[in-house]
């Protein structure tokens, strides 16, 4: 089974920052399971990292949610803990919005059975990078493990799991199977 973990924008201003929120450093312990299960594996590991320029303000994105956040050179745009040297080994997208294009012309064509989908913000960019992933490989097993993502507001946690049933990507918590994924 050829399988592919994309851990999105688990970095220092989502989880403590100016985006964090409470219980975002919950998910770190899993995040880092998945990595170290996928590594001795052998599958392959990407990660999304939100970055803004100095202009962010005054983008679309900005205008709309007027927060500095990941600002290119700050350690607010790192991976939180251990994840930042970890990306290392790993290919990292970076995007200056919630879905990454380049994340999927890579994964376009790609033959892969399952896509497993963690990190920050559940209801906005994980969800958005889940809808990429379909579109670019629409016969994988697409799933958002919910052990390891989340966002500060319940309800809009469950609206994006619900939105992601009805696209066809399974939303679960990988932490309670064999393994801790399939």
């Amino acid at each position: 089974m050829k399988r592919l973990l994309i851990v999105v924008d688990y970095q220092n201003d989502f989880v403590q920052g100016t985006l964090g929120f409470p219980g975002a450093t919950s998910y770190y312990d899993r995040i880092l399971a998945l990595v170290d299960s996928f590594e001795t594996s052998g599958d392959e590991i990407v990660f999304t990292r939100d970055l803004h320029e100095d202009n962010y303000l005054h983008t679309e994105e900005g205008r709309n949610l007027p927060v500095l956040h990941c600002m290119k050179g700050t350690d607010g745009a790192k991976f939180y803990g251990d994840l930042e040297a970890r990306s290392r080994n790993h290919k990292v997208f970076e995007k200056e919005t919630f879905p990454s294009l380049k994340l999927g012309d890579y994964l376009e064509g790609k033959d892969l059975d399952a896509i497993i989908l963690c990190g920050l913000d559940l209801s906005i960019c994980v969800l958005s990078n889940a809808v990429v992933a379909k579109a670019a490989c629409p016969n994988a097993h697409i799933v958002v493990d919910v052990s390891a993502s989340g966002c500060g507001d319940p309800e809009a946690t469950k609206t994006a799991i619900a939105e992601l049933g009805r696209l066809e990507i399974e939303c679960r918590d990988l932490s309670k199977e064999h393994k801790g994924y399939f």
